[in-house]
């Protein structure tokens, strides 16, 4: 257990049974919420699943006072670099982007790739995003993380639809160019819709989903280019946080949160 108030508790999936119930909680968000295409199997079992899943760790946030059996109302998945190494099973994100700068940063850095971010709906608030962002701190700081990164996603398959965050992460969000990650060959879909001129800044960032919106928060970084994932009719972006890079103000935040729930 990372951190409990009794009735919220979020610590890492301990077994096949809790990697099923955060595989189930994703089917019933991406899926049936949300519309993704579930491959036969998927359907069959109404599981999310994929090859990475017995490799990751899986953070669950769990509310005591649901059933058991629907208890898990939040999940990441987190791939350690260090893990992959012995795996040798590559990254989730390496499918729609060269991450060559990446991996090259990750001979000096702890790294960790992290995705299949959802929560349940009745759930969607500040208490649950708050114990999954304290059991993410303490994760990190117990595994000396310095390198975070992954995929994260607009809603639709039409990039032109999100010119204006698009435009806004381009411009000012980009990795700086030794760790600036690219859209795949044949994958790629422009960000810059608009010129920096024209971006009401404070219209986009309205615009940009919360989750990566926290992490600008954190002082992350985007990759150059966008990806359509049909499967899961999103327009994906790539977005790295670098630990040292992070504002003193959070690292305090952190250390606090991990204290609290040591």
């Amino acid at each position: 257990m990372l951190s409990s108030d009794g009735r919220l508790e979020v610590r890492l999936a301990a077994g096949a049974d809790d990697v099923r119930a955060a595989q189930a909680l994703r089917y019933r968000v991406f899926y049936d919420e949300m519309g993704a295409e579930p491959t036969p199997a998927m359907a069959k079992a109404r599981l999310d699943f994929d090859r990475f899943d017995s490799i990751c760790d899986h953070m669950l946030v769990i509310d005591h006072s649901r059933p058991k059996e629907d208890a898990v109302v939040g999940t990441y998945r987190l791939l350690r670099s260090d893990v992959e190494a012995k795996a040798g099973c590559g990254y989730y994100s390496a499918d729609e982007y060269d991450l060559s700068p990446i991996i090259r940063q990750l001979q000096k850095h702890n790294g960790c790739e992290v995705g299949r971010s959802c929560v349940h709906r009745e759930h969607r608030n500040n208490v649950t995003i708050q114990f999954l962002w304290r059991g993410l701190a303490r994760y990190y700081l117990d595994h000396n993380t310095t390198r975070i990164f992954g995929c994260a996603s607009f809603f639709g398959t039409d990039p032109s639809v999100h010119a204006l965050p698009l435009s806004y992460l381009h411009h000012y969000h980009l990795a700086p160019a030794d760790a600036r990650v690219r859209a795949v060959p044949g994958r790629y879909q422009r960000m810059d819709y608009l010129s920096k001129d024209e971006i009401d800044v404070r219209a986009a960032i309205r615009a940009v989903p919360p989750l990566i919106r926290a992490y600008l928060r954190l002082g992350g970084v985007c990759g150059d280019g966008a990806v359509i994932d049909r499967q899961f009719r999103t327009t994906d972006v790539f977005v790295a946080l670098f630990m040292e890079d992070v504002p003193e103000k959070y690292h305090d935040f952190y250390e606090r949160e991990v204290a609290q729930a040591s």
